[in-house]
């Protein structure tokens, strides 16, 4: 945490000079680094368009962001929903600064420079990875270790797709195969990740980097029927039980509980889910898009935040930001401050098995009942699975609502 403020107020100092004329982001396609170690950058790509608008680009996905400010010869960029702050002093046409997350005491060195180019290239591909692949990631450590699904396409050197794992996507990575060597990044505020790999055989040995505060190797076996097992059966309830109960705050103060006269007699899907977390914001934006539909036909939507904000107070400001950028009318409560850690939200509803992901839905029918648990989001990087679940999920809603 010492290192986290004196880097943001170095920051600070170096913006206090007095300049005779303001200075702001000039437009065009810049080149971005995160240095996560002495040796390994992760780099990703945004366009200004003008002084106050931006465009970060991951794959398919363009994250706009609005909130840039200015002080002197520095600049300030907060990525939307998330708390996820570039700061970096601005010289001619170049960046240098650090990518920030106060509340998780995070910080990573940040530069940028107007370039075209994700990844540097010196090679042609040696491989395509186009297709499946059946993945291990940690395999060598039995308490650590789980299975994922890569998904990649290839055109020449480039390449883009993601793992899905049980619990949910990977983001969309973009990145290239440089002779053998696979590099594939993301960055959206939440997450920064860098996958390296060396391609051979039809086998991926490589590393997974979360930001510079994780890392873990994986190894990855191209097989187009691979699948992973049902999102539908990794959460359940524990025996004796058929129903889900909880009685959590909601922005006024008010406690909200399932026995409130607004969700009697109606389906309800319960969100289990963080401000923080991407793969909820993807599952949000579908929500909130259904639930206008929806809402007049007794179905009810509740969310329940696990929010590491050390306050009430901070944790809905959080979550009173996504329902504004986001456009989400369903309530959002409280479930917990201080900790993202499963296994104190599976305290908080010991109802269930586990609480194996952020997010996970639970869907109860109009007597009450527990229906059915989907743990994870298979979210837009996912492709045709994204489109499954959105038809699978309109068609079992549309079943409770007609019993």
């Amino acid at each position: 945490m010492r290192h986290l403020l004196i880097a943001i107020t170095t920051i600070i100092i170096l913006s206090c000079k007095t300049e005779t004329k303001k200075a702001t982001l000039g437009v065009g396609l810049y080149r971005a680094e995160l240095q996560i170690n002495a040796t390994e950058i992760l780099p990703f790509t945004f366009k200004v368009k003008d002084a106050n608008n931006l465009t970060v680009f991951n794959a398919e996905e363009e994250i706009e962001v609005d909130e840039i400010t200015y002080r002197n010869d520095s600049v300030f960029i907060e990525m939307p929903v998330f708390e996820a702050l570039l700061a970096a002093k601005m010289d001619k046409e170049t960046l240098n600064g650090h990518f920030i997350v106060a509340g998780k005491n995070r910080i990573i060195p940040f530069k940028a420079e107007k370039k075209d180019n994700r990844f540097d290239l010196t090679k042609k591909a040696e491989t395509n990875i186009t297709g499946n692949w059946e993945t291990i990631f940690s395999p060598d450590t039995e308490e650590d270790k789980y299975i994922a699904k890569g998904i990649f396409k290839q055109n020449g050197n480039q390449v883009t797709g993601t793992f899905r794992t049980e619990t949910g996507d990977y983001r969309f990575l973009e990145g290239v195969v440089n002779g053998n060597e696979l590099k594939l990044s993301t960055f959206d505020g939440a997450h920064a990740f860098l996958f390296t790999g060396t391609v051979s055989d039809s086998i991926i040995n490589g590393t997974f980097y979360s930001g510079n505060h994780w890392r873990e190797p994986f190894i990855a076996k191209r097989n187009e029927a691979f699948e992973l097992p049902s999102a539908d059966d990794l959460t359940f309830l524990k025996e004796g039980y058929d129903s889900l109960a909880f009685r959590f705050p909601d922005a006024q103060g008010h406690l909200v509980s399932l026995n409130d006269a607004r969700f009697k007699d109606k389906v309800v899907v319960v969100q289990i889910m963080g401000t923080w977390c991407p793969n909820c914001l993807d599952e949000s934006k579908y929500y909130a898009e259904v639930y206008e539909q929806y809402k007049d036909q007794d179905l009810e939507i509740v969310a329940l935040a696990f929010e590491y904000a050390k306050t009430n107070e901070k944790a809905f400001a959080s979550i009173k930001r996504l329902q504004d950028r986001v456009g989400i009318s369903y309530p959002i409560l409280l479930a917990q401050t201080g900790t993202t850690s499963k296994a104190k939200a599976q305290e908080k509803l010991p109802m269930l098995n586990h609480v194996l992901s952020y997010p996970t839905t639970v869907f109860l029918d109009k007597k009450g009942k527990v229906r059915k648990i989907h743990t994870g989001f298979n979210g837009p990087a996912t492709g045709e699975k994204f489109v499954t679940f959105r038809k699978e999920f309109r068609s079992f809603v549309d079943t409770l609502l007609s019993e």
